[in-house]
This record gives C-alpha cells, structure tokens and sequence, in this order.
C-alpha cells in the first residue's frame, strides 16, 4: 500500500502551479408505487435483489473540519446562519428526490438500513444504479418527483405548454388531471422564505461588500426563481473568504429529461493565497478553446474571460450535493448566458479532494494497476485534474451549432454524462497542453495519464444513475476499444499504452465536441448505449476492490459541533 499523502504535499501541488473539474403538493407523504413510464430502466423488480449487508459500509466516514482562526467573530457567526438555510434545501431536496424524510426513516427498523437511506435520500442505491434497497420501494421513477409518476414521455413531449422544460417548475396534475406547471417558489413558498431570511441575516454580518450584495441577491432569488442576477454577482466576488453556494443549481437528479434543478447547498472557507495562485491558469481558455481537435464551428464560442479557479475547505454539505457520491470541485453558474458573458468560477474542495485520495484512490491503484506504472499515482496529479476537469466545462459550446438549442436542452437526460465526459478528457488535454508550453512543471505527463487510469476506476463505481459514472464507462471501453491500456491476466491489473493513450483523447475529444454541436439525440443515445456499460470483466475487477473493502465514497460528520461553534 503507498503511503498516505499529508496535507502538507498540498504546498507542493501549489509552487508547482506557480511555475507552470423545493405549499409541498410536490411531494406526497407517502412512499412511491413502482411506475411503468418512468421508472429506472435496469432496477431489479421491487424485492427480488436486494443488497448484502456489506453494501451498506461502502462509505468512508470523513470529519469535516477547516480552520476558522482567522475569521473574525462576525464572520464566525455568519457560519450557523448560512448552515440553517442549508438545512433548508436539504429539506427540499428530500421533497424532490422522494418525499416525506421522518416517515421515511421511520419507518425502518434496522440501524444500518435507516443510515443508508438517509445518506441516498431514499430507498435506492446512487451508487449502483438506483436499485432498491429497502423491498417495498420498487424502482425510482427517472424523473424523481418533478414530474407525475404517471406521466409517460410521449406525453411530456406532446403537451404543448410555453415553458414547459424550465429549470424552476414543477409539473404536476390539475384538479381534472391535466399537466400543469408550479414555480418552485409557490410549492415551496414557505422553506424559500425562511431561508432568504437568513441570507439576509447573514448580510447583516457580511464584512465584504459582495458578499452581502450576493448574499441578499440570492435571497431575492430564492422567492422569486429569478437567479441570473445573483449569478452575475457572485461572479464578481473575489475576497470574501467564506463562500456559499445555494438554491436549485444541478439538473443530475431529473434523469427523465435533465431539465429540473435540485436544491442543494455548500459552505465553504476559502483559501485566499491559494486561490489567488490558481486562478492564472484561466487566462489560457480562450488559446486552448482555438486549438480543440474539431473542426472551426464547433469551436466558436469564446469563454468568458472573468472565469477563475478559487481553493477552499468544505464545511457543510446538504441537498443534492450531499446524496450518494460527494463532489469534490465545483463548476458554476450553469447558466449559459452567465458563461458566455462572465466564464464560471472553478472551486477546488481540497479538504475532501484529500480525503478521497487517500481513503479510495490509492487502494484502488494497488489493486488494479501494473506494479511498475503506480508510482506514477500522485496527489498533485489528482488534484490538478480534478481542477482542469472545473475549468474545460467552459471549453466547446454551450449552444447547438444550428441554434436551435442550448446543448443541455437538445440531449436531454444524456446532457450531463456527456457534459462530464467532456470535462474530464478536455481536462486532461488541457494540462497537455499546458506542460507543452512550460507553464506546468510538477511532476511529469506519465503521472496525469497514470492517476486519470486509476480515477476512472473510481468515478465507474459511482453507477450507471451518476452522470460521472455514466461517463467513466463510456470512457472506459471507448480507451479499451482504441488499444489505450492492456490488462493481464495473470495479476488482472491494468498499464497504460503511452502512444495509444494519447490519441484515444484526442478521438474521444473530438467525438464528444462533435456530438454536443451538432445536438443530434439519437445519435449521442446510441453513443451511450454503446458504451456506458460494464462488462463480465471489468465487473469482477470491481468486485474485487470491494471485496477489498475499499469505500466507494465518503459521507460527512458535519455541522456547527464538528466546528466547535
């Protein structure tokens, strides 16, 4: 086993960096009836398999902590404040994602059961594609609860209704069955108010000037659903050192069009002199956006140029963010325009970037890669890729070639798996490019390739429901397909071909951009079909890491205790 990587190496990855990714009628009380239009497609039938024991300990458990000693007292009491409203969204994503949570728990007798329900905000496993764990539950209606569960989608798409894919409304049955559309602030009136109230609260202690701006913007925003102005403004904060994300931001959850956003929230502290030394690399987009493997037209979008890269401690999780798998780096706002205008701000969430390395990363590279090539496994590896993955989302195109369409709009559930893959190749190729021109020199090429490999196997463990699953396995057997890696059979470990390697990015760049601007559905449905799927093969080797007992992910003891607040 390599040996744990301190949190002082961090230090290393930096001098490097220097020189060179919901009234509630929403949400019913009672648990769902298993659906015929829209449940998940590969969920066993309701009670036929469910999970052995051990799968409930597929969860490391990780303290998060940060150090608040430089935080004056008026910022230290803005911390409880902004935890609250994020409680707040957790509440609503529970409604979102499946309804009544204490009825729920509840209603389950067995310890380890109740605690896996809560961390999946329900009865089906995230991490492996949303099969029932709990026998009554039957398989997850796709489309969650922002939908009816017995609408079909040849009914969706036929219902001809003005704003009917919106990012903030609910589409529900009249009182004579029709479909209907409620803003999120009218079904969740009540929560929206409590927690705008303290947001405002919470500007009242604000010490930065922006920050209290976005703070109470994003107030406004929460009772009114209109949040491309708190957007903009929390592209111009660059001081405040704590941050907050909040509101209904990821459409991951809505797996039956990728249209709805889910309520979600982070707190974080942030580290200014880190995020000052990272936020240079951002100035190169716009020359790497021209040097894409594709064709002019699907390269002719210019990034923003305000788009910056911030390092940060995690101290609070809630919503979508905290169900299943935990991000580890953040790309936002979603809003093309904002993109378009201002770039996105990449935030780099080291404190739980660490954690995974150590806990997950490593074990799995002593079980599946070649003896001679793990040396190659680095944290600054880790850390950089996960940080270019944040900025190449802001690389192709937002908006269909022909456009009719943003990207997200024309494919659909798809949009976010390819969205990902996307962001994870471009992000290596980034840091190609960027040790071509000198301005990365930690550590060498063989590292990033090496650690992409062995994160891959990682992020495929997250499931086909998680659109990062999703799109490890589609790269995963396009590199096996193209000759990328060898796996022998004698030790079932796995090394990289160096040359082969390198073109299989550039072929799964160009292919992915290809396919985002040309918004063609069917033909990225069955570019999915194709490959986001795991083998006899490649199951047994994952098998392997857990019958190793290696976590597929963490799960947090947070909150105003676990401060010392």
């Amino acid at each position: 086993m390599q040996k744990l990587i301190p949190i002082l190496l961090l230090a290393f990855l930096l001098n490097g960096c220097e020189q060179s990714a919901e009234p509630g009628t929403a949400a019913p009380a009672e648990p769902p009836a298993a659906p015929t239009t829209q449940s998940t497609a590969d969920a066993d039938e309701a009670g036929e398999t469910m999970p052995a024991p051990s799968r409930f300990d597929i969860y490391a458990t990780v303290r998060l902590t940060a150090d608040l000693g430089h935080l004056s007292e008026q910022q230290k009491q803005m911390i409880p404040l902004l935890i609250e409203a994020s409680d707040i969204m957790d509440q609503l994503f529970w409604r979102q994602a499946w309804g009544d949570r204490e009825a729920l728990l509840e209603s389950i007798d067995d310890p380890a059961t109740r605690r896996f329900a809560a961390i999946n905000y329900g009865p089906w496993d995230r991490l492996d594609g949303d099969r029932p764990f709990i026998e009554s539950a039957g398989p997850k209606p796709l489309g969650a609860r922002f939908y009816p569960e017995d609408m079909s989608r040849e009914e969706f798409e036929a219902w001809e209704q003005a704003g009917k894919r919106g990012l903030y409304t609910l589409v529900q049955r009249d009182a004579r069955g029709e479909l209907t559309l409620v803003p999120y602030h009218e079904a969740y009136a009540p929560e929206l108010e409590r927690a705008a109230g303290l947001l405002r609260q919470a500007a009242e202690l604000a010490e930065d000037p922006e920050f209290a701006r976005y703070l109470r913007m994003r107030a406004q925003a929460l009772v009114t659903d209109e949040f491309q102005a708190s957007d903009l403004a929390w592209m111009d904060m660059k001081n405040n050192p704590i941050e907050l994300v909040i509101g209904p931001i990821e459409t991951y959850e809505d797996r039956l069009f990728g249209y709805r956003a889910a309520y979600e929230s982070y707190v974080l502290i942030k580290d200014l002199e880190w995020s000052a030394r990272l936020a240079r690399f951002a100035q190169y987009l716009p020359e790497l956006q021209t040097g894409l493997p594709v064709p002019d037209e699907y390269k002719q979008e210019t990034p923003g140029a305000d788009a910056d890269l911030n390092a940060y401690d995690v101290v609070y999780y809630a919503g979508h963010s905290n169900a299943g798998s935990k991000t580890i780096a953040i790309n936002l706002p979603n809003d093309e325009q904002v993109q378009l205008e201002k770039g996105t701000r990449r935030l780099q969430l080291k404190n739980a970037m660490l954690a995974k390395y150590n806990q997950i990363l490593l074990p799995i590279a002593d079980e599946l890669i070649a003896e001679d090539q793990r040396p190659f496994i680095t944290f600054d590896a880790f850390f950089g890729e996960t940080m270019f993955h944040e900025v190449a989302h802001g690389l192709g195109v937002k908006n269909t070639l022909d456009g009719s369409n943003t990207v997200r709009q024309a494919l659909k559930d798809h949009a976010s798996a390819i969205e990902e893959g996307k962001a994870d190749i471009l992000g290596l190729y980034m840091i190609q490019k960027l040790r071509e021109k000198g301005e990365i020199t930690e550590g060498e090429l063989m590292d990033d390739y090496v650690t992409f490999m062995a994160g891959i196997f990682r992020s495929i463990r997250f499931g086909t429901s998680s659109a990062h699953g999703q799109a490890n396995m589609i790269r995963f057997n396009f590199f096996r397909q193209a000759g990328a890696f060898t796996r022998d059979p004698d030790t079932g470990r796995y090394r990289i071909d160096v040359p082969t390697f390198e073109q299989a990015i550039e072929d799964l760049s160009r292919r992915i951009l290809t396919l985002q601007g040309d918004g063609d559905y069917a033909a990225v449905d069955a570019f999915v079909r194709e490959l986001a799927a795991v083998d006899d093969q490649l199951q047994a080797d994952l098998d392997r890491l857990a019958a190793a007992a290696i976590p597929v992910d963490v799960v947090f003891e947070q909150g105003v205790d676990v401060l010392g607040l």
